[in-house]
C-alpha cells in the first residue's frame, strides 16, 4: 500500500509529519509519498538519519494555512501539498492520503479532487471514541452541519462498514443520537431519521443518548455534524481534564505518591486508552479512496498511527463496500417509488 502524506499540514509540520512518516516506512514497511517543499523535507530526513527505499518525495510549491478558506486549494493554491495528495489518490498513485492540515481544505479536496462515491450526497467525518466495550465510531463529527434524513442514513452505512472492517466488529450495533431512547423523542430531524434508519437493513438498535457512546452498548453512533463536533470537542477536553486532575491528586501527599507508583502500569494503560494519538486521525468516509484528517497538533506518533489506519482502510477496501451498499439502498428506493406510482395509477 502507498500512502500520500501532507508533509506541510499541521502545527508541527514538517518535523513531526516527516518523523511519523519515516517511522511508518521503517517500522511498518509502508510505502510513503511525502508531499511538500522538497528542501524542507530533505532537511528533516537528514536530521533523523533514516534511510529507507519506501519513501519518495513529491515536491509542492504551496501550503494551505490553517486559517485560510477551505476553497483555497481549488481556487488559489492549486500546487498546495494537500491538493497534490488528493491528486495522487485520484490518479491511483496512492491508495489514501493523510493530513494534519486545514480540515476544511482537506475535506473539499477529497470531495472534489478524489471525488465522492456515487449516491453519497455528503461525505462524513468519523471519530473513534474509547468505550467500555472497546471503541465506538461516531459520525458525523464536523463535516456536515445541516443534514437531511437521507444523509444520516448514509452515515449509518459508512459507520457500519468502518466498524466492521477496521475495528473488527462482526455485526455493528448502530444507534441514532437523541435526547431519549423512545422513538418519539428528539427533534423533527431525529424523528424522521428514526424512520429511514429502519430501512437500511443494518443492525439498528434505535435512539441512544450521549452516555451510550462510552458505555459499550453500541458500535456506531449517528448524528449531524453540529452535534457530533460538540460531542467530540467536549470528550477530548474532558479526557485532558481527567488526566490533569488525576496527576494533581496523585501528587497531593506522600501516601498518594506511593499509590501512584504502585498503580503506574494501570495509570499508563488508562492514559493510552484516552490518547487520541493512539488512533491517529479521523477518516472522511464516502469518497473514492482513503482520506484521513488528523489534529492540527498531531505529533509523530499520531501521524504514524494515522498512516496505519489509512493502510487498514485501503486493504479492506472500505470505500468499495460503502459504494455497493449505497447503490443497493438507492435501488431499493427506486423500486419502492415505482411500486407507489403503480398503486397511485391503478387507484386513479
Amino acid at each position: 500500500m502507498k500512502i500520500a502524506v501532507d508533509a506541510m499540514g499541521g502545527d508541527l509540520a514538517p518535523e513531526a509529519i516527516v518523523r511519523g512518516a519515516l517511522r511508518a516506512a521503517e517500522e511498518d514497511g509502508t510505502s510513503i509519498l511525502l508531499v511538500g517543499d522538497e528542501a524542507a523535507i530533505a532537511a528533516e530526513m537528514s536530521r533523523f538519519q533514516v534511510k529507507t527505499p519506501n519513501v519518495e518525495v513529491v515536491h509542492s510549491d504551496e501550503v494551505v494555512g490553517m486559517d485560510e478558506p477551505a476553497i483555497t486549494p481549488l481556487r488559489k493554491k492549486r500546487r498546495s501539498s494537500v491538493r497534490i495528495c488528493g491528486e495522487l489518490v485520484k490518479a491511483g498513485k496512492a491508495h489514501a492520503m493523510v493530513t494534519a492540515g486545514n480540515t476544511g481544505a482537506a475535506m473539499i479536496t477529497a470531495k472534489v479532487i478524489i471525488g465522492a462515491i456515487e449516491g453519497v450526497d455528503r461525505p462524513s467525518l468519523a471519530a473513534v471514541f474509547p468505550s467500555r466495550g472497546g471503541r465506538t465510531v461516531v459520525l458525523d463529527v464536523g463535516a456536515n452541519v445541516d443534514t437531511r434524513p437521507s444523509h444520516l442514513r448514509q452515515f449509518a452505512v459508512m459507520g457500519h462498514f468502518y466498524a466492521q472492517e477496521i475495528l473488527g466488529t462482526v455485526a455493528p450495533r448502530v444507534g441514532l443520537l437523541s435526547i431519549g431512547t423512545e422513538a418519539n423523542k428528539g427533534s423533527d430531524l431525529t424523528k424522521e431519521v428514526f424512520k429511514v434508519m429502519q430501512t437500511t437493513g443494518l443492525n439498528f438498535v434505535g435512539n441512544v443518548e450521549g452516555r451510550d457512546v462510552f458505555n459499550g452498548t453500541l458500535d456506531v453512533v449517528v448524528c449531524d455534524g453540529f452535534v457530533g463536533n460538540v460531542l467530540l470537542k467536549s470528550a477530548e477536553s474532558f479526557a485532558k481534564f481527567m488526566e490533569e486532575m488525576m496527576v494533581e491528586e496523585l501528587k497531593r501527599s506522600w501516601r498518594s505518591r506511593i499509590g501512584a507508583y504502585l498503580a503506574k502500569p494501570a495509570f499508563r494503560h488508562f492514559l493510552k486508552r484516552i490518547d487520541y494519538t493512539e488512533y491517529g486521525a479521523a477518516p472522511l468516509l464516502g469518497i473514492n479512496g482513503g482520506c484521513f484528517i488528523g489534529h492540527g497538533s498531531s505529533n509523530s506518533k499520531a501521524i504514524q498511527n494515522a498512516i496505519r489506519r489509512a493502510v487498514e482502510f485501503s486493504v479492506a477496501q472500505v470505500h468499495t463496500k460503502i459504494r455497493d451498499k449505497v447503490a443497493e439502498l438507492h435501488a431499493q428506493e427506486k423500486r419502492l417509488l415505482h411500486e407507489a406510482n403503480r398503486v397511485e395509477v391503478s387507484v386513479s
